[in-house]
């Protein structure tokens, strides 16, 4: 174990690692999403996918005690709840494609999510329905999947949620205990697929205490009034993540 450990503080781009995880989790806290889009399309980029992931999932432990306790009181718990189950049960299928697919399809899918989703976000797409528990079932499913399989677990989720007609203090708080807990929930599903290694929960434990100070200075930050800007913040940073993350620079 100390020399894992000392392998991993070793490990050449530990500390853009580092530096990108603080700014993931500002941008989550501030936002209430983004973290894995800005983090992944990077960290493939330094580790192997699969480590890469697992050791997201780690650090965003953090979460439950920066970001959630706030966030709680302000959700449609039965709602999120429903899309918490229906994501956790699709998890497993999206942790077996990553377990068995080409990991360099793996790192285009994920660019491929992310710039897609950014698109639909600053194309500002709404619907005016409340939806229903089907439609929070189907999102859920969806968004389960897509995170198994790419780390990815926001995008499908945070598209549906900003879509809504929430304040923005609801949607925010929404993505964030959706996420937080999902995540969270993904760990012992990694673990029985042989995806929660050793190398990973070490680096995860490393970037947990920069995730989780990132999260909280961007929750200080965060105000219901400024919609506009912490999107356009939120969005630029993940172009910048988009960027950076493509295959091409290796």
């Amino acid at each position: 174990m100390p020399d894992l450990l000392a392998q991993t503080l070793a490990l050449p781009g530990l500390w853009a690692l580092v530096t990108t995880v603080f700014v993931a989790g500002a941008v989550y806290g501030f936002a209430g999403f983004g973290a894995a889009l800005i983090f992944m399309p990077v960290a493939s980029t330094l580790v192997p996918f699969e480590v890469a992931v697992a050791a997201f999932a780690i650090s965003a432990v953090s979460s439950l005690v920066t970001v959630l306790p706030r966030a709680w009181g302000q959700v449609d718990r039965r709602g999120v709840a429903v899309m918490i189950v229906c994501a956790t049960l699709s998890a497993s299928l999206g942790l077996w494609v990553l377990r068995v697919s080409d990991l360099i399809v793996l790192r285009w899918t994920v660019i491929a999510v992310t710039a897609s989703t950014l698109l639909a976000l600053c194309a500002g797409w709404r619907y005016a329905t409340s939806p229903t528990v089907a439609a929070r079932s189907a999102i859920g499913f969806a968004t389960g999947f897509v995170g198994g399989a790419t780390g990815l677990l926001g995008p499908v989720m945070v598209l549906f949620q900003l879509a809504g007609r929430d304040s923005v203090a609801t949607s925010r708080a929404t993505a964030l205990v959706f996420l937080t807990l999902t995540s969270l929930l993904l760990v012992p599903l990694m673990a029985m697929q042989g995806l929660l290694t050793l190398p990973a929960v070490v680096l995860g434990l490393i970037l947990l205490l920069p995730y989780g100070a990132g999260a909280r200075l961007g929750a200080v930050l965060f105000r219901p009034g400024l919609e506009r800007f912490y999107r356009s913040v939120a969005y630029f940073i993940i172009l910048v993540a988009i960027i950076l993350g493509l295959p091409v620079w290796d």
